[in-house]
């Protein structure tokens, strides 16, 4: 996508999410908009776009406490122990710095689905 600005909008992760193989999205817990691959979750936020924008999402494991040393990224509540953080404060990051740590959440919870399952989705398309 690589637009500039800054933070990630409810409709931006819609848009940006939206034509990558196998993506689906649903309401979970009540509020919160999931985006999942292969039934794996890679990215959460809530539907309404409250609570500034923020989201959270897996990241590689050698990336985890880079990221959650950042002022507006934290370890994700209930979820830290998988590699996930919680983007508490979007605005402080550019829009295409956040959709790249999206992409690679897809790109991370892809990796780690059956061969078989990986076999059935078309390539991801080019950043």
């Amino acid at each position: 996508m690589g637009k500039t600005g800054k933070g990630l909008t409810v409709k931006q992760l819609e848009a940006l999410c939206r034509h990558w193989p196998g993506v689906t999205r649903d309401i979970k817990w009540g509020a919160d908009l999931v985006f999942s691959v292969g039934g794996k979750m890679f990215v959460v936020t809530p539907a309404d776009g409250s609570e500034g924008g923020r989201f959270s999402l897996k990241v590689a494991d050698e990336r985890f406490l880079e990221l959650t040393d950042q002022l507006g990224m934290v370890p994700s509540p209930y979820l830290a122990r998988a590699h996930w953080i919680a983007v508490t404060e979007p605005r402080r990051f550019d829009t295409s710095e956040l959709e790249a740590l999206v992409r690679a959440s897809y790109t991370l919870v892809r990796s780690k689905l059956t061969k078989k399952l990986q076999a059935e989705l078309a390539p991801l398309p080019p950043a």
